[in-house]
């Protein structure tokens, strides 16, 4: 209980005693936009690690060569846990932005540091929003930032299973070109979601996986992206299992 109670506290310090560095942050997008990007970045990386320190949380990461360095990519990740973004933000290697459900967006503070990193909300039940959300992403794609989802739609409360994937975010990736990176997360749930409200330590592994191109599938294949990106985060998540015991 002691780590939850000193999460909580750590996170409401960094949201209230940030409020002067966003409103420095906002000053220097003025004059130089990728600035303030890069330094968005860095705050909220280090804001995370602190976070997952605090929590206990030893992070084994594999496959990170997979991840292209000269261009903006898709991520598509299984989600068990709230950590599953803390987790993976600190371990981005350039700007990216994730889409989150619509309802952080009512969030004080929280929206506006997720706005700086280029995060984007979405409202699951609104078809027309939606694809406003996708049509963001696959701009933001273009222009060198790369976008974080969870194509299940929503966290997975089973440990060792997956919802279906939900086609409609991979059309960022076709309609920008860029490449998918499927990314398989190990453990996460045991952070915080397999016993509520106790925040334990946990050893969680991530993979990178190959990236998938669209660009080099017929348009038949095409439609098995999601398919594709599942299988191999389900075959990453599998073989991931024995490594954490060491």
């Amino acid at each position: 209980m002691i780590r939850t109670i000193l999460i909580l506290l750590y996170l409401v310090l960094f949201l209230i005693l940030g409020i002067p560095v966003l409103f420095v942050e906002w000053i220097i997008g003025h004059f130089n936009q990728d600035l303030k990007d890069r330094s968005s970045l860095a705050l909220v990386q280090w804001g995370f690690r602190c976070c997952l320190f605090t929590a206990g949380t030893k992070i084994t990461v594999l496959g990170k060569e997979n991840i292209p360095k000269d261009t903006a990519v898709l991520y598509v990740a299984n989600h068990r846990s709230y950590f599953d973004i803390l987790i993976n933000y600190t371990l981005v290697p350039g700007l990216t932005g994730f889409i989150s459900k619509k309802e952080m967006k009512r969030v004080p503070l929280l929206s506006l540091w997720m706005k700086n990193v280029h995060c984007l909300f979405l409202d699951r039940h609104d078809i027309k929003q939606g694809m406003q959300t996708i049509l963001a992403g696959i701009e933001k794609v273009k222009s060198g930032i790369s976008i974080f989802i969870f194509p299940e739609g929503t966290r997975n409360r089973e440990e060792g299973t997956f919802l279906d994937f939900k086609g409609g975010s991979f059309k960022i990736a076709e309609k920008s070109g860029c490449p998918i990176i499927p990314v398989a997360i190990n453990n996460s749930g045991a952070i915080f979601e397999d016993h509520i409200p106790f925040v334990r330590k946990t050893h969680v592994v991530v993979e990178y996986g190959k990236p998938i191109l669209p660009s080099s599938l017929a348009k038949e294949e095409r439609k098995l992206i999601p398919q594709m990106a599942k299988e191999q985060i389900v075959t990453m998540f599998e073989k991931n299992k024995s490594l954490l015991s060491s």
